[in-house]
């Protein structure tokens, strides 16, 4: 991986993006432990907001990329940070429920509008490939957030009330310092408006379709976060600190690779086959954790470690795919807009992905592993055919219903004629 972008505005992004992930790492950590320990919440009230602010942001990406698109993508991203800034710093003042649920949704809110708002930059400074440079920004993330952790821990081990508001206010200030290196990034003009329907992106049936497929396939993320930890200590005799040294190795496997992993996925054809090649490799990894509740520890151990590499080489090609699909699909006056719709997927499988999982895998157990895998496999098989539906001309796709629906029209009314002697 290359250690430093080629160009200036490319540093400054990535500068930022480091900023801000170190914070995220101190949150991602040990924000849920905040609410519980510090701010005296039970554990219930948490969850339940947690969700509700889930499902509140999920619109708000479409709107604030079109806002990015239309009124400068720089000014709205900066806005966006700031917001986030503020309302992470507001976690402090949150002691009872509804001021929680309040703080929490302005956050997830303003996150999910910054990677919206942010869509339209990397494009217009991500060189020939900013497909490519969104790889480099994933694993500059990891490395954020893997700072942040280191962080986190040490707060949590301290424990105290002191503590725990120094991973809130540190979270705050690394939005804000995010915001503020952002201002050395040469502004972008506003894209002109233009005739027709000002809210394309929802009306792409193709790219809502591939946006659904890919918010299936991001519940794989949820995989090594939520189901292996529990996975591994309820039904396998490793022992409890491999849970640090799977997300370890994933986290070195991703900084690694991430990048090349990007580089030869170069069209939206080469991201639908990549797409069932990670598909193909989440059930194989799935496969291999279910076998760990069997056997010996090191067998166990061996099996999760496993499935743990294979598991991140699909994460990599399924966020290679994602990257080079839905910039590809997207028009440049409104990559915004439709890199919002596109966060939904995942912001659908941050909210049922952990269910979902603890549902399937731990609660029904090593036949649940087995039907997650395949559902990912399924979703890798289908993408490339929804690829090709929306690589058609957009005129052929708009009238593929009306069509289809005169077609019948037709062969309804040639079953219903007497045959006359030229039928004969």
């Amino acid at each position: 991986m290359q250690l430093v972008p080629a160009t200036g505005p490319q540093r400054v992004i990535a500068a930022s993006n480091f900023v801000y992930t170190v914070g995220s790492g101190l949150y991602l950590t040990a924000g849920v432990l905040y609410f519980t320990q510090a701010a005296h919440l039970p554990v219930g009230q948490v969850g339940l907001g947690l969700a509700i602010a889930g499902f509140v942001s999920l619109a708000v990406g479409i709107a604030v990329g079109h806002l990015a698109d239309r009124h400068g993508a720089r000014g709205v991203y900066v806005t966006t940070l700031i917001v986030q800034a503020l309302a992470t710093a507001s976690f402090v003042l949150a002691e009872s429920f509804w001021p929680f649920v309040l703080a929490v949704s302005m956050a997830t809110g303003a996150k999910a509008a910054g990677l919206a708002a942010r869509s339209p930059l990397i494009r217009r400074y991500g060189g020939d490939r900013p497909q490519e440079f969104r790889g480099y920004l994933r694993a500059v993330s990891n490395i954020g957030i893997s700072l942040g952790a280191m962080l986190a821990g040490w707060a949590v081990q301290i424990g105290t009330q002191f503590a725990y508001q120094f991973l809130v206010i540190g979270n705050a200030i690394s939005f804000a310092a995010a915001a503020a290196v952002l201002l050395y990034l040469p502004s972008i003009k506003p894209v002109p408006i233009t005739e027709g329907p000002r809210w394309i992106a929802v009306r792409d049936r193709p790219y809502l379709l591939i946006t659904a497929l890919d918010g299936i396939m991001a519940i794989q993320f949820k995989v090594l976060t939520v189901a292996i930890p529990l996975w591994l200590v309820a039904a396998t005799t490793a022992p409890p600190w491999l849970i640090s040294g799977t997300m370890l190795t994933n986290t070195l496997l991703v900084i690694a690779l991430q990048v090349r992993a990007s580089r030869n996925i170069d069209s939206a054809i080469a991201g639908a086959r990549a797409y069932r090649r990670s598909g193909v490799a989440f059930l194989v990894s799935c496969s291999l954790i279910s076998l760990s509740a069997s056997g010996p520890t090191w067998v166990a151990v061996a099996l999760l470690l496993t499935g743990v590499v294979v598991h991140t080489v699909g994460e990599l090609w399924h966020s290679a795919a994602g990257f080079e699909v839905s910039f590809a699909l997207a028009p440049e006056h409104a990559t915004g807009q439709y890199l919002g719709v596109f966060g939904l997927g995942a912001g659908l499988a941050e909210a049922v992905g952990p269910t979902l999982l603890i549902s399937l895998c731990i609660t029904w157990g090593r036949p649940g592993w087995y039907v997650v895998g395949a559902m990912f496999a399924l979703t890798g098989l289908v993408a490339p055919f929804a690829v090709r539906w929306a690589q058609r001309p957009h005129h052929d796709r708009e009238a593929e219903p009306a069509l289809i629906e005169h077609t019948l029209s037709v062969e309804s009314r040639k079953t219903t004629q007497v045959p006359s002697d030229q039928d004969h």
